[in-house]
């Protein structure tokens, strides 16, 4: 009797579980509404008493706007509407009483890479003409907060290790003497963004400074063919002590940020720096074609990827789809790996009580037994990438 109703059991499991065919449009979206639904389990906004544009513990702030990202690209890949107004609220939210994305309620807590991974959010919404802020009463258009993010970032700019920006805000939090990867990747794909948007040499000359400090440091090395892309370093150590870990989403803002300056400036360096991104980023994240996070998932499947570590595909693949559409010569490499990630996704999303909760691995053709928001946000973005050359490209201030 027991077996009888196990077999059961998973039978109806499989029967939820996510079908994609990559090639249908309908099934696609039909995916993501369904692990979009995944994402809101989590969501605080819409209980009661709950703050809008949070997302529940044990999910930091950055998080939140590394999910609303995801919904926002579901809103334009999928042209789905379901969402839009617990989008904007939750993005109008959150702007701080300087409209800059440092709201009171992070005082403590706030990262220049979390403020970095709202400017992505904030500035597609610009990008994919998201219905305006000024309609909630906000100052500004998306375009105008993106740049107020800008300007809060590269304010703290200082000479320890040469220059480049801290991981951390505020002198109390651990982690104020370690300059990284992905705070300064944000501020160099948020001026290579808007100096495509504006049409600004500014921001590319403050693009390539970011690159060129990054280099400088040996956080990142560029050889013939390959980059390699380091963490980060400590102040007290003169920036010299490289932790040689290697993220998705690290590559992923290099490479959409060398991508955007590319197809702006036309300049052959940056097409040449988004291929050797791609081609580091496919020989150490990829397993026959599949993405998984190097760092800390296992051949064995027992993944120690703490809470951040399991978001970090959302962004890569959200990268990678912007890249493809920047940097149109590598469209057909970006979307083999994305087709074959998402196809791993989709049949990872076949676990939990609802038999549709997405897992970390991609590789096992079923669902691994782990969940959360990051495996939710990661899915999502694979699998709605596979969209993005049916969009027309980013907008810019002369084509809104």
């Amino acid at each position: 009797m027991l077996s009888k109703f196990l077999l059961s059991s998973f039978s109806i499991l499989a029967a939820y579980a996510i079908d994609l065919d990559t090639s249908s449009k309908d099934s696609i979206c039909s995916a993501v509404s369904t692990i979009s639904d995944g994402i809101l389990d989590y969501y605080l906004g819409t209980r009661y008493g709950g703050n809008v544009g949070m997302f529940q513990q044990p999910y930091y702030w950055w998080q939140a706007g590394e999910a609303f990202g995801s919904l926002l690209d579901q809103w334009y890949l999928c042209e789905d509407k379901t969402n839009e107004q617990l989008l904007y609220d939750a993005l109008v939210s959150q702007t701080g009483d300087n409209y800059d994305y440092v709201p009171l309620n992070q005082t403590e807590t706030e990262g220049n890479d979390d403020q970095g991974v709202w400017s992505f959010a904030i500035m597609s919404a610009a990008e994919k003409g998201f219905p305006s802020p000024k309609n909630s009463g906000v100052p500004y258009e998306w375009v105008e907060l993106a740049e107020n993010i800008f300007n809060s970032m590269f304010g703290r700019w200082d000479d320890e290790c040469g220059g480049g920006l801290r991981w951390q805000i505020y002198d109390t939090n651990v982690g104020f003497d370690y300059k990284n990867s992905v705070s300064n990747g944000c501020l160099f794909q948020l001026a290579a963004r808007l100096a495509k948007y504006h049409n600004d040499p500014k921001y590319t000359y403050i693009a390539d400074y970011v690159w060129e400090w990054t280099t400088d440091v040996d956080f990142l090395t560029e050889y013939d063919d390959t980059i390699i892309l380091h963490d980060g370093a400590h102040t007290y150590a003169n920036c010299e002590d490289i932790t040689d870990k290697e993220w998705t989403y690290n590559y992923g803002l290099y490479m959409v940020g060398s991508a955007y300056l590319y197809n702006y400036t036309g300049e052959q360096r940056w097409l040449d720096r988004t291929n050797k991104l791609l081609h580091r980023s496919n020989e150490i994240f990829f397993n026959n074609n599949v993405m998984y996070e190097q760092q800390c998932q296992r051949a064995d499947s027992k993944s120690v990827c703490n809470n951040d570590q399991r978001s970090f595909k959302s962004l890569f693949s959200r990268c990678l789809g912007l890249t493809s559409v920047l940097a149109p010569s590598t469209r057909s490499t970006i979307e083999s790996l994305i087709e074959a990630s998402a196809k791993g996704a989709a049949a990872s999303c076949s676990g939990g009580s609802d038999g549709v909760t997405c897992g970390i691995d991609w590789t096992m053709n079923s669902w691994d037994g782990w969940y959360g928001l990051g495996e939710q946000m990661s899915a999502i973005e694979v699998i709605q990438n596979l969209l993005i050359a049916d969009r027309p490209a980013p907008l810019t201030a002369s084509s809104t």
